[in-house]
């Protein structure tokens, strides 16, 4: 059976430079790919961009409220009939910005078209908060892996803080592609806090509640 893996990091952990060297990589053996991301990510439109100045372009974009699976057999039946071979691998980009519903579309895909994928994203926001794509991945998938990087101290960087017009702000929207002047930094804790006056998760989330479990007739007792 294959696998779902997710590999992740913080900013700048060249992400899109290790997917697209997987994607070489089955391409230099014969394999035929897919190469997807969600289409909210407008950054480089169509294409893939790795850090390093190489791009290419994907064969399918996933709208916020597309069946992931739907999708792929589509392009699935275009690239037989094209070349006559079967894809080997479905490798998705930023995929913390994909649905709960589709990464576990992603989940069937390896199980019940038995094709690995290899999905590679970030897993919290500037607030320090998962992506909803990011936490089912870590909940479902098969294989996780950590990409590093280093903060500007020469720590490992773990968070990604957000820059508007060259100063770090830690409130507003999770997702804020191409709004104005909007970069990411990657920070280790220590610098995280001291850029952020000592504040974790400034994003607002709903608790879980365990009071239930608590009374002599709990399942937990």
């Amino acid at each position: 059976m294959a696998k779902l893996y997710f590999r992740y990091g913080a900013m700048n952990s060249g992400k899109s430079t290790a997917l697209l060297q997987a994607a070489y990589n089955y391409e230099e053996r014969g394999h035929q790919v897919l190469l997807a991301k969600p289409a909210i990510d407008s950054k480089g439109e169509a294409s893939i961009i790795s850090r390093l100045g190489v791009t290419r372009a994907v064969d399918f974009t996933i709208a916020p409220d597309e069946v992931v699976t739907e999708a792929f057999m589509r392009e699935r039946t275009r690239v037989i009939a094209a070349t006559g071979s079967d894809v080997s691998c479905l490798l998705i980009d930023e995929a913390q910005f994909l649905s709960e519903e589709q990464v576990d579309d992603l989940l069937r895909i390896a199980i019940e078209e038995d094709v690995p994928v290899l999905a590679y994203g970030i897993r919290t926001d500037f607030q320090t908060i998962a992506f909803p794509g990011s936490r089912r991945l870590l909940e479902i998938a098969h294989s996780l892996e950590e990409l590093k990087t280093i903060c500007r101290c020469g720590r490992k960087a773990i968070f990604n803080a957000r820059k508007v017009d060259g100063r770090f702000v830690f409130d507003g929207d999770q997702v804020a592609i191409e709004q104005g002047e909007v970069v990411y930094e990657s920070l280790c804790g220590q610098c995280y806090l001291e850029e952020s006056g000592g504040a974790f998760n400034r994003g607002w989330r709903p608790r879980l509640d365990f009071s239930y479990g608590s009374g002599p007739d709990s399942d937990f007792s």
